[in-house]
């Protein structure tokens, strides 16, 4: 969408709207809010008409149609829909951990309209049959939109490529091998030529499996004086540099998956300087804690990859700020209490994180080092370019998928509190700056009471 060159000539193309005859139920005028929408780089206080699932006019003093309802969000941003990169919502398969029906409404709560999910559910997601069954699933649950990415190999084996032409057909929007491995490097080339010849995004979690090991923590003085079995940073560098070789080789787009390292970001940042097709997240929890927050075995922060030193962490914060790093994701893992009880080593990793991603992604903006404008594009925009989706913007016509957001509404996260399953979050009694106030998918408002 071009951007307009002032508030008059994107009120302008907003007209037509207005002159319907009679306006459907559901019709909502969202007033007075500072608009940000990073899909043109527009940044001003607008009005907002959404219409039949989608955003009619946008604009200065908007008549409200007949019938409409009214949301006065002075004060407040109006941001495209969160797009979470990595959300497991747990079915199949794990459903004594969480359920669609549970973690959808924090999804929304968080201001999320579209997750992906990655393919390792229980059974894994590499036939068609499997895809169609849990996208049936999450539609019965709910309104959230919900893709998926199918698996790359096989059951996750990393024997055989799993049939990705079938999968795409069946609605994947990408293949991955998750946390798996691929140990044999002609089927890691082949599974990058087979995508890149159906025009598949290849989402890759960077981690070499014989350098990390049984490893559970970041490997450094913490680690050591624990106790625990350690994993290198050289795991990470090491599965970048292969990964970055496959794809000078073959032209396959590759997504690399929860960057961790400083390293690592330096890595992403030359192959993007050399125009190579490759793109990378990191997981919010990732840009607020290190290492040392392991220290007393806090079960909380284990997580995969592990939390790396303080450097590690301001680099990647770094990264997100430069757009190295152009997506910030919850990496949602939600857990029953026993898996956060037994000796460090032995719990699950993973944070329920649906919930925090938002203010995570704003504390950065209110330390100075993004701009609401580029939250909005790491959390929305950025990706939606990564996964193919039509979200992540606001524009004439665009779907209807909004997130009215308190950006200064400080409140302290109580995990009793979280409406995902998962109570497993290391960020429970922190204050926290920012909330979302409503969320509409599809013009649908899905969080959030009457005005």
């Amino acid at each position: 969408m071009k951007r307009p060159e002032n508030m008059r000539e994107w009120s302008a193309r907003a007209r037509a709207p207005e002159t319907r005859a009679a306006t459907p139920a559901g019709t909502t005028l969202i007033r007075g809010a500072r608009v940000l929408d990073p899909g043109s780089g527009v940044d001003e206080t607008a009005d907002v008409l959404v219409d039949a699932g989608r955003i009619a006019a946008i604009g200065a003093a908007l008549d409200a149609p007949p019938q409409a309802q009214t949301l006065d969000a002075r004060g407040c941003w109006l941001m495209p829909g969160l797009v979470d990169l990595c959300a497991r919502l747990r079915e199949p398969g794990a459903t004594h951990k969480a359920s669609f029906a549970s973690e959808i409404p924090a999804a929304f709560a968080g201001g999320i309209t579209q997750v992906l999910l990655p393919p390792d559910t229980q059974p894994v997601l590499d036939t068609p049959a499997m895809l169609i069954r849990v996208q049936r699933l999450a539609r019965q649950a709910g309104a959230l939109d919900v893709r998926l990415l199918g698996a790359l190999t096989r059951e996750l084996r990393g024997e055989a490529l799993a049939e990705l032409s079938a999968l795409k057909a069946a609605g994947a929007v990408g293949a991955s091998n998750a946390w798996s491995p691929i140990d044999d490097s002609r089927i890691a080339r082949r599974a990058l030529e087979y995508a890149k010849g159906l025009g598949l995004t290849v989402h890759v979690y960077a981690q070499d499996h014989g350098l990390a090991g049984s490893g559970c923590a970041h490997e450094g003085p913490v680690a050591t004086r624990l106790g625990l079995a350690a994993v290198p940073a050289a795991a990470e560098v090491a599965a970048l540099r292969f990964w970055i070789s496959l794809v000078e080789d073959t032209g396959a787009r590759v997504h690399f998956c929860r960057l961790s390292t400083a390293r690592g970001a330096e890595l992403i940042d030359a192959a993007l300087s050399r125009d190579l097709p490759v793109s990378a997240d990191v997981a919010a929890h990732q840009l607020h804690l290190c290492d040392t927050d392991v220290d007393g075995f806090n079960a909380q922060c284990h997580v995969q990859p592990p939390l790396r030193t303080d450097a590690d962490r301001i680099a990647l914060r770094e990264a997100v700020r430069s757009g190295v790093i152009a997506a910030i994701c919850s990496d949602h893992q939600p857990h029953e209490a026993d898996a956060k009880v037994n000796p460090f080593p032995l719990t699950e990793p993973g944070i329920s994180a649906l919930e925090t991603l938002l203010p995570l992604t704003l504390a950065l903006v209110h330390d100075g080092l993004l701009s609401p404008l580029q939250a909005a594009e790491r959390l929305c925009h950025g990706p939606a370019r990564i996964a193919g989706l039509e979200g992540g913007h606001i524009g004439i016509g665009a779907p209807a998928d909004l997130a009215v957001v308190e950006p200064d509404t400080v409140w302290t996260l109580r995990a009793a509190q979280l409406l995902s399953a998962g109570r497993n979050t290391p960020f429970d009694g922190r204050r926290l700056r920012g909330r979302v106030r409503a969320t509409f998918r599809g013009g649908l408002r899905v969080h959030g009471g009457a005005s």
